[in-house]
């Protein structure tokens, strides 16, 4: 761009382009996300070209999103993919103040990311898979089980059951029979209390009016997260598809 535009005149070129990048591309979901509309239907790529002839399928940015650093960070992920954080940030405060070791306030602070980041169903084990060879195995092993702990109290540990859940879900809600044997195996584990803690942290009732800046925890994620040199999904990391795929998540294969 001609660094004599004004910002106003920059911002309205860059609109430009990216309408003219939206336009030369077809942009298509994945099946899950069609699945969770209830659509079973499958996207025809040749059917999608006749629609829109000369355009090509989108392999690479999405140029409707926020465009990410060449080897993006944690903290670009934080900042450029994930949804507001502030529930993450306030659950890493908390634990801050309460004075618990750094690996366990990065724990909280990443606990919910396959939320955030990457879908709901079985988050806890997603988001472990993902920070699974940066962080600590406790760390990984907190944020799998944290999954199966919450649907259980334990008064000992300061855990009560969730009131929110009871509106969420019902009263009469039970865990899955697969949730409830993790749990019993989480139990007997030697880091039950590591995962506990997540719980323990993790601020249900969150204040909307309390805003946590992610540059107090940017020490204790150098500290403590193994940032790949490559950026996140560009290491050889079994791993490295899913940060990948958040950082450009309509990319046609």
């Amino acid at each position: 761009m001609n660094d004599a535009m004004t910002l106003s005149e920059r911002a309205e070129a860059l609109e430009a382009q990216k309408i003219r990048e939206l336009d030369e591309a077809i942009i298509v979901k994945s099946r899950l996300f069609m699945l969770a509309d209830a659509d079973f239907s499958f996207p025809n790529g040749a059917a999608l070209q006749a629609q829109k002839p000369g355009a090509r399928m989108l392999m690479g940015d999405d140029p409707r999103l926020p465009k990410m650093p060449d080897k993006p960070t944690l903290v670009d992920f934080f900042k450029l993919r994930f949804g507001p954080a502030q529930h993450l940030l306030q659950s890493a405060k908390h634990a801050l103040d309460a004075g618990l070791s750094e690996k366990m306030i990065l724990a909280c602070l990443l606990h919910d990311i396959g939320v955030i980041g990457f879908i709901r169903s079985d988050h806890g084990y997603w988001g472990a898979q993902m920070v699974e060879p940066y962080v600590d195995p406790e760390v990984t092993w907190a944020i799998r089980a944290h999954q199966a702990l919450r649907f259980y109290a334990d008064e000992t540990a300061g855990y009560p059951y969730p009131e929110t859940y009871v509106k969420y879900f019902g009263a009469d809600y039970r865990p899955d029979p697969y949730i409830e044997a993790e749990y019993q195996r989480a139990r007997k584990h030697k880091w039950y209390m590591s995962a506990r803690m997540i719980t323990v942290h993790d601020i249900y009732s969150f204040d909307p009016n309390v805003v946590v800046s992610l540059d107090q925890f940017i020490d204790i994620i150098g500290r403590n997260f193994r940032q790949p040199v490559e950026g996140l999904g560009f290491d050889d990391s079994p791993s490295a598809h899913m940060w990948r795929t958040l950082n450009r998540p309509t990319k046609y294969l």
